[in-house]
């Protein structure tokens, strides 16, 4: 098996584009997001965390293929239907669609926290670092120390942060 090619910013224009061309609603998450915002690392897919609706997955479906990505009649299908997560390895990238991301309680919230970098609708630092808290997985939990330097670096030279919801649940009273 030949391997896939790392992460790279044009990978992320090329989505990019043809979302705002298709009208998709959605947010670079994960390492790749971080990414974006300038974070020093590598990653081997373009993280995504798309609304779920029908008519937006129609949206990224018709994006999708127009920058070279397969999507045959069962994958489309996770798409429109918002599987909490569909992988997507048939086109010139790989690319991770997370519709529930661990340790973010909807869309909507983490949309309204987010941050636009250029062409790119990124989730806030704090979100990207709440749901690779919340994975558990021992790789996320390697990076977790490095992601919370760069968080605050990156803070010190942008506006003041948003909360998370998952900062905001651990106050005393705190509620989301």
């Amino acid at each position: 098996m030949t391997p896939r090619p790392d992460f790279h910013p044009l990978q992320a224009e090329e989505i990019a584009r043809a979302f705002l061309a298709a009208g998709v609603d959605y947010l670079f998450i994960g390492k790749s997001g971080a990414i974006l915002l300038g974070y020093p690392g590598t990653t081997q897919d373009v993280d995504l965390f798309p609304a779920r609706s029908a008519e937006n997955g129609r949206r990224m479906v018709a994006a999708l293929r127009t920058i070279g990505f397969e999507v045959g009649p069962q994958l489309e299908g996770e798409i429109l239907a918002g599987k909490d997560f569909v992988q997507i390895k048939t086109g010139p990238f790989d690319v991770d669609l997370v519709f529930a991301p661990d340790g973010i309680p909807s869309f909507a919230e983490a949309k309204a926290r987010s941050r636009t970098e250029g062409i790119f609708p990124v989730a806030n630092l704090r979100d990207i670092i709440a749901s690779k808290r919340a994975s558990g997985r021992q790789k996320d939990r390697i990076e977790l120390a490095l992601l919370e330097c760069f968080r605050q670096e990156y803070e010190s030279r942008h506006a003041p942060p948003l909360r998370s919801a998952a900062e905001i649940a651990t106050e005393p009273g705190g509620k989301v």
